[in-house]
């Protein structure tokens, strides 16, 4: 009886520890910026004549005289200013109502065949976050163009701060939370419904969350009913590093990277 007893109060002690064992999920990853791989169709940029074009999901065409200008069926901005910044580089600034939402600075080395893009976040006028990455040119653009007009395709992130390069998990059960440094954040039930996207708490869509396997999770992030990206995440085994494949349905480019858990 004493020998029962006693495993029993083991196992009591045992149930807590593997009831309330932390999910994989839960913690704080941070991006490895030279981990970022994209595939999908070139980046391709026309300049010439003052004209800018992009094939940017949708396309953008707007006069390269540094001014805003507004375009359409864009996520988070309505105007674009394009500016030439000097023989190699051009400078792109997004607004939503006025008010900054990223800037971009685009510059060709002195060959034509590599490029360096910088990219910052903004939150009422405050940077929030930022990336830089490398292009490589995969086709010319048309005689007498600005060094930026061609095709490029992806080549290594460099580094990235703020909201861009971390975000936060917790899982307990089936109840998920996430927020990052800019402003975004949900909470959901995984295998449960749709619920609003936050972004600096107004509302930027829905997102429902899917368990895939044990260490595996999938975000479907939407719009106006249509679906604009799925996140899917693996944890690895150790649960030290987390891979991650964003698929843009708009675009149709889908970009891996990995995360270290802090």
């Amino acid at each position: 009886m004493k020998r029962l007893l006693l495993a029993g109060f083991a196992l009591a002690l045992l149930v807590p520890a593997c009831a309330f064992a932390q999910d994989s999920f839960t913690g704080t990853w941070k991006l490895d910026p030279a981990s970022v791989q994209r595939s999908g169709k070139p980046l391709v940029f026309s300049l010439k004549d003052g004209m800018y074009h992009c094939n940017c999901t949708p396309p953008v065409s707007v006069k390269a005289d540094g001014e805003d200008h507004p375009v359409s069926g864009h996520d988070g901005f309505n105007t674009v200013a394009v500016k030439v910044v000097d023989d190699h580089a051009i400078q792109e600034t997004d607004k939503q109502d006025g008010k900054v939402v990223s800037t971009s600075t685009f510059t060709v080395a002195a060959d034509g065949k590599t490029a360096t893009s910088e990219f910052t976040d903004y939150h009422d006028g405050v940077a929030t976050g930022g990336t830089k990455a490398t292009f490589k040119r995969v086709g010319k653009g048309a005689p007498g163009s600005h060094a930026v007009a061609g095709s490029w395709q992806f080549g290594r992130g460099i580094s990235a701060s703020g909201g861009i390069s971390s975000n936060t998990y917790k899982v307990a059960g089936n109840d998920i939370s996430y927020s990052d440094e800019s402003g975004n954040s949900y909470t959901a039930t995984i295998d449960g419904k749709a619920v609003p996207l936050m972004n600096h708490g107004k509302q930027d869509g829905t997102v429902s969350v899917k368990r895939l396997g044990k260490l595996t999770l999938r975000e479907t992030y939407q719009k106006d009913g249509k679906t604009t990206l799925t996140s899917t995440m693996v944890v690895s085994a150790d649960g030290k590093s987390m891979k991650t494949t964003n698929h843009s349905e708009p675009s149709g480019r889908t970009t891996t990277f990995v995360s270290d858990k802090q």
